[in-house]
């Protein structure tokens, strides 16, 4: 069976997680699995920008090296980038036969979405020296939280997912960084105690715990500045840079300003037309980086989001830089219901219709989640010049 046929049998999301089954799985094929030096990035926001940017800066130091992320925007291949590019389809299903050679059938049909591509990033990812690799949604119990790491970093972690990581900064955060081993490097946290657990926790597990301020040096930050500043970087951004910066550093390189020269990875404040701007985000924590971002501006919001996010919260961040707020339909069975979110809008005093088309004489920001860029950027192809 073809990868994508493969794929579409199993369901994206689950209302128990079993926090057995792949390291099982893992324990049967480990022996036949590459095994590249991992760096494990786990947090609420910035993981996919912060990895990009630290394997580019490893590829162009002429190492092999992966970068595994999700989920996608419109294609699969975006969560396996290897050596600079995104994995082909051929390179993809060479990797998905292998994968099932080693696998019993039970195994490979019981895995999750998430379980079995992880695995399949690791088969596609042989003969590299690096892989930068992302959690999902987890830490400690994370399918990706398996593999030995020479490095684990911690981008800023927030509320987010308390259906499985907990309601409290303490529960999630502890979750998150129970997940580290041997070398951590924690980046700039809002919460103070998300630092004084990170202590604890690598006291108890022996592990060399640095903390982004401790490793931000004059010349990392000025670099930042610049690259920032060239590159169009917003505030958060330039921190995830920093962080990437900091973190090549620990793992023995000089972090040259050639190596980060780039703009952020596609869906982080993507300008994708004169008057649109794309957001991946979709909790708080990137809502308050975007008002910042955005501040002393007006934009029209094209947005929808999942039930289990607190909207009312995300569009009250966002609210100083909303004009008006225009619904974008999204075919996807999480998605919250449109009364619900009307409600929220009233409450608010947003203005609010639906979205139809982009008029040249505003300004827009597309946000809410993965499936509402896919949705718009779909739509958006379809729709005539």
């Amino acid at each position: 069976m073809k990868l994508d046929d493969f794929l579409a049998a199993k369901p994206l999301f689950y209302d128990v997680i079993d926090v057995e089954r792949f390291p099982n799985a893992y324990t049967t094929v480990q022996e036949f699995l590459p095994r590249p030096k991992i760096i494990h990035l786990v947090g609420t926001n910035g993981k996919g920008s912060t990895g990009r940017f630290l394997a580019t800066a490893l590829y162009r130091l002429g190492k092999k090296v992966g970068h595994y992320t999700s989920p996608h925007i419109l294609r699969f291949n975006e969560r396996i980038w290897l050596n600079g590019s995104e994995i082909s389809d051929g390179e993809l299903e060479v990797a998905h036969e292998k994968l099932l050679s080693l696998l019993d059938s039970d195994t490979a049909e019981k895995l999750s979405y998430f379980e079995y591509t992880t695995l399949l990033s690791l088969i596609a990812y042989e003969g590299c020296e690096y892989v930068v690799c992302e959690a999902g949604l987890g830490g400690e119990y994370d399918a990706t939280a398996v593999f030995d790491k020479v490095l684990s970093i911690f981008t800023p972690i927030d509320f987010d997912h308390a259906a499985f990581l907990g309601t409290t900064i303490a529960s999630i955060a502890a979750t998150k960084l129970r997940s580290m081993q041997g070398v951590a490097l924690l980046g700039k946290q809002k919460y103070p105690e998300v630092e004084s657990i990170a202590t604890d926790i690598a006291r108890e597990k022996g592990t060399c715990l640095y903390t982004l301020s401790e490793r931000l040096t004059w010349e990392i930050q000025e670099k930042a500045l610049q690259l920032a500043l060239k590159n169009r970087l917003s505030d958060y951004l330039r921190d995830n840079l920093m962080l990437a910066m900091a973190a090549l550093e620990l793992l023995g390189y000089e972090p040259d300003t050639p190596l980060f020269d780039q703009e952020a990875l596609f869906g982080r404040l993507t300008a994708i037309a004169p008057n649109v701007t794309l957001d991946v985000g979709h909790n708080a924590l990137a809502a308050h980086s975007i008002a910042q971002a955005y501040r002393g501006r007006k934009i029209t919001l094209i947005y929808n989001t999942y039930a289990d996010k607190d909207y009312r919260e995300i569009l009250t961040l966002l609210s100083p830089i909303i004009d008006s707020v225009e619904i974008i339909d999204v075919a996807e069975g999480r998605i919250v219901q449109r009364e619900a979110l009307e409600s929220v809008l009233n409450d608010l005093a947003l203005p609010f219709g639906t979205f139809e088309r982009i008029d040249s004489y505003k300004e827009y920001l597309v946000f809410g989640s993965f499936s509402v860029a896919e949705a718009f950027l779909n739509r958006s192809a379809k729709s005539p010049e």
